[in-house]
């Protein structure tokens, strides 16, 4: 376990940063390069330790990946060309490699076993396995299927219409994937539309989704091709600077080619009505995933009410927007967000004990917290507890405190944004 003393008691944020790319978008790229026909390059692919877990599965299943900082090269050659692995498929940290997984292994001819690290032994699985299952896939592991290690014996698919329970773009995307191989049309009906990701790659692969309002429907048997794929810069990891600049007086800085997919631009949204200072360029392009600069700088913020539809299109940050909030005017409060629950760590929990440690008034509620706004933030131990998004943003909440603060287990930054420190103390002005 790494600590890590973090830079305290700063003022301004100036200067650009370019984000790594997008982590949602590198995890589906190599796969359905990897279940393509052909070669699929990839640009400004996320090198980060979930990420590579990827790679190393689909290493193991005999794909052909050849990988130079954040430029891969896929060789596929379609879904029946992966290979029984010989050892345990290690997922390490990723909870998107285990459940997309899950899906395209259903209908392969042979068995396979998936693990991951003791977080992943901890998130349930069975919102995934039960639908597979229906499909008529075969997938046993503890607590009947619950929980890691999980053994996929593949089977012949069958498609069905599945209404999510929870909305889940890791849920839909692995039906998807095993809709792809299944007989017939697959259906899934989501609460509200979560991110796109998945649906925009099969079309990016020459393949075909429908979609009417919350409901997406693919037909089975469709053969892919592989691409070229620029990934745009990951909105998630760009969030930790807009906020650390819309609360650090005197901030201006300029962050190059983040993703604005409409599915992921929720924090940009809660911005928005707390009343920060920005300005969005997007790029004039026709690439499947839309781009642009962001310009912000500090302002006077207000509390809000964050909820509803908004939530999953900002699930990922709302640890950082509980750090927002603590300097806004007010009141605000996070609710319908359960979900967080069951991330890396129960995220509640955690983002309220933690930035409880640095002073903040701050509770947790049943499905989200309720923060009071003008907190001063004092210093202290605190810990990632291994969630690269809890270390990511108790580092700019020290940029606020008046005392040292010492950070835990911060290496697990380096799940989604190894370079995230430097990056971060580049814009660091007194």
């Amino acid at each position: 376990m790494s600590v890590k003393t973090l830079l305290t008691n700063r003022t301004t944020l100036e200067g650009q940063v370019k984000v790594p790319g997008d982590k949602s978008i590198s995890h589906r790229a190599v796969m359905f390069g990897s279940i393509a026909n052909g070669i699929t390059c990839i640009e400004n692919f996320l090198p980060g330790e979930d990420c590579l877990s990827t790679i190393s599965c689909f290493r193991q299943l005999g794909v052909d990946i050849v990988q130079n900082g954040s430029d891969v090269t896929v060789t596929g050659k379609g879904a029946d060309g992966l290979n029984h692995p010989e050892d345990t498929l290690y997922v390490g940290n990723s909870g998107t490699t285990i459940r997309l997984m899950m899906g395209i292994l259903s209908g392969l001819p042979f068995t396979s076993t998936l693990e991951g690290d003791d977080s992943i032994a901890r998130r349930p699985m069975t919102r995934v396995t039960l639908p597979l299952g229906k499909m008529g896939a075969s997938i046993t592991g503890r607590n009947n299927g619950e929980f890691t290690p999980l053994t996929v014996e593949g089977q012949k698919l069958h498609g069905i219409t599945y209404e999510l329970p929870v909305a889940s773009a890791q849920v839909k995307s692995a039906i998807l994937l095993a809709g792809l191989q299944a007989e017939g049309d697959t259906i899934v009906i989501e609460p509200v539309k979560t991110r796109d990701h998945t649906e925009r790659m099969i079309n990016q692969f020459g393949g075909k989704v429908e979609r009417d309002g919350e409901v997406v429907k693919v037909t089975g048997g469709q053969m892919l091709k592989g691409t070229h794929i620029n990934v745009p810069g990951d909105i998630s990891s760009a969030a930790f600077f807009l906020v650390a600049a819309a609360i650090m007086p005197g901030s201006d800085i300029i962050l190059r080619n983040v993703g604005l997919n409409p599915t992921r631009t929720g924090i940009i949204d809660v911005l928005s009505a707390m009343g920060a200072d920005f300005i969005i360029e997007p790029y004039e392009s026709e690439a499947a995933e839309p781009a642009g600069d962001i310009r912000i700088k500090h302002s006077k913020l207000k509390g809000t009410i964050v909820e509803g539809d908004l939530i999953p299109r900002l699930i990922d940050e709302i640890p950082v927007i509980a750090l927002l909030a603590t300097q806004a005017e007010g009141k605000t409060v996070i609710k319908d967000a359960g979900e967080l629950k069951v991330k890396e760590t129960n995220r509640i929990d955690t983002v309220v004990n933690e930035l409880k440690k640095l002073g903040a008034d701050i509770e947790a509620t049943e499905d989200g917290m309720i923060i009071q706004g003008n907190q001063s933030l004092d210093g202290g131990t605190v810990s990632a507890h291994g969630d690269h998004r809890i270390g990511m943003m108790l580092s700019i909440a020290a940029l606020l405190c008046k005392r040292d603060v010492r950070l835990e287990q911060s290496e697990a930054v380096a799940v989604s944004y190894p370079g995230f420190f430097d990056d971060l103390y580049s814009l660091v002005r007194k």
